[in-house]
């Protein structure tokens, strides 16, 4: 299974955050949205785990 990056430069943000979070898809979706309650005030929802997972990409190979 390919790893799954989620990145917050991606995102439109007023604070700047450069956190990346990268793992198995399911594991980087609840990082990811913890990550976005807890440091930009969004709600957990289905709306905000959907753009979460639709902005995921797949890990670069090293």
């Amino acid at each position: 299974m390919a790893r799954k990056v989620a990145d917050c430069r991606d995102m439109p943000s007023d604070s700047g955050c450069t956190l990346t979070i990268s793992g198995e898809e399911n594991e980087v979706l609840d990082a990811a949205t913890q990550h976005a309650v807890a440091t930009h005030g969004h709600q957990d929802s289905a709306e905000l785990r959907e753009m979460i997972r639709s902005g995921l990409k797949d890990e670069a190979m090293a």
